[in-house]
C-alpha cells in the first residue's frame, strides 16, 4: 500500500508540473514544436541564468579575461545588437529583455546566450575560426535562438522529470526488496539510460531549431545566410574525434550543413530585403 502511494504521488507531481506550451508558428522557418517546460517557470530560468552569468563575469574580470580587446568587443556587440533588433518576429517580449553582450578570453571555440539574453563569446571562436561578420552573425543568431526558444528552461524541466522518475524507481525497488543497495544501483543505471533516452534526443532537436531560427535572424539583420554554411565547414575542419551523431547533442557537420542549405532559399528574400533597405 505504501509503495503504491509513493508511486502515485511521484507520478501525480510530475504530470501536474509538465505543462505543454507551444509557440505560434512565427517567422519564415516556422519553428513550433511543443515543449515541456512546466516544472520550471520562465522567471526561475532567467534568474538562475542571470546569477550564473554575473558569477562568470565576476570571475573573468578578476582574472583580467573580460573584454580585453575593445575593438573585438565592439564588433561582437554591434553584430549582436542588429540580431537582437529582429527577435520580435519570434518573441516580441524578448525585445524588452535586459540583454548583455561580453567577450571572454578563452581558447575554447564557443559562444552562448543564456535565458533572458545573457551573451558570451569566447576569443577562441574569434581567433581560431576567424569568422567574417556574416559567419559570426550565424553563430550568435544560433545562440540567441536557444534563449528565444527557452531551451535552458526546457532542459531544467526535463532534469526534474528525470529526478522524480529515478526517485520513484529507487523508492519502489528499495521498498520491495528492502535493499538500499539495489535502490542506489537503480539511480546510477537510470541516470545513464535517461541521459540517452530523454536528454540527448531533445538536445539535438534544440540544435536544429537554433540553426533554423538563427539563420532567419541573421538574414533579417542583413547578414548573408550562406555564411552559415562556410561557418560550419570551418568548424568541421577543426578536427578532433567526435561521437556518432546518434549519441551526440549536436548534429553532425554534414547533417547540419545539409539542413541549412535546404533553408537558404526560404530566408534569402529576407536578406535581400534587409540589404536593399540599407541602400
Amino acid at each position: 500500500m505504501r509503495k503504491t502511494l509513493i508511486l502515485a504521488f511521484l507520478v501525480a507531481t510530475t504530470l501536474s508540473g509538465c505543462a505543454t506550451t507551444s509557440t505560434t508558428k512565427s517567422g519564415a522557418v516556422g519553428v513550433d514544436r511543443k515543449q515541456y517546460v512546466g516544472l520550471v517557470s520562465e522567471q526561475e530560468a532567467e534568474q538562475q541564468s542571470a546569477l550564473a552569468y554575473q558569477q562568470t563575469l565576476k570571475e573573468a574580470e578578476s582574472k583580467k579575461l573580460l573584454n580585453t580587446d575593445s575593438k573585438e568587443t565592439q564588433r561582437v556587440r554591434a553584430i549582436a545588437e542588429r540580431l537582437i533588433a529582429q527577435v520580435g518576429v519570434f518573441r516580441p517580449d524578448a525585445l524588452k529583455w535586459k540583454w548583455e553582450i561580453n567577450v571572454q578570453e578563452s581558447k575554447e571555440i564557443n559562444a552562448y546566450c543564456m535565458a533572458g539574453g545573457k551573451i558570451m563569446v569566447y576569443t577562441g571562436l574569434l581567433d581560431q575560426i576567424k569568422p567574417t561578420d556574416d559567419e559570426l552573425a550565424a553563430v550568435m543568431g544560433h545562440e540567441i535562438s536557444h534563449a528565444l526558444r527557452e531551451h535552458v528552461r526546457e532542459q531544467m524541466s526535463r532534469a526534474k522529470v528525470q529526478q522524480y522518475g529515478l526517485l520513484g524507481a529507487a523508492a519502489l525497488i528499495g521498498l520491495s526488496t528492502k535493499s538500499a543497495d539495489n535502490a542506489t544501483k537503480t539511480l546510477a543505471l537510470g541516470g545513464a539510460v535517461a541521459a540517452v533516452a530523454l536528454t540527448l534526443p531533445n538536445s539535438r532537436t534544440a540544435e536544429h531549431e537554433a540553426d533554423e531560427m538563427g539563420l532567419e535572424l541573421a538574414a533579417r539583420a542583413g547578414y548573408n545566410p550562406n555564411a552559415a554554411v562556410t561557418l560550419w565547414e570551418k568548424m568541421g575542419q577543426q578536427g578532433g574525434s567526435k561521437p556518432p551523431e546518434i549519441l551526440s547533442t549536436h548534429p553532425s557537420d554534414e547533417s547540419r550543413i545539409a539542413d541549412i542549405k535546404s533553408l537558404i532559399p526560404t530566408v534569402m528574400p529576407l536578406y535581400q530585403q534587409a540589404i536593399s533597405g540599407k541602400k
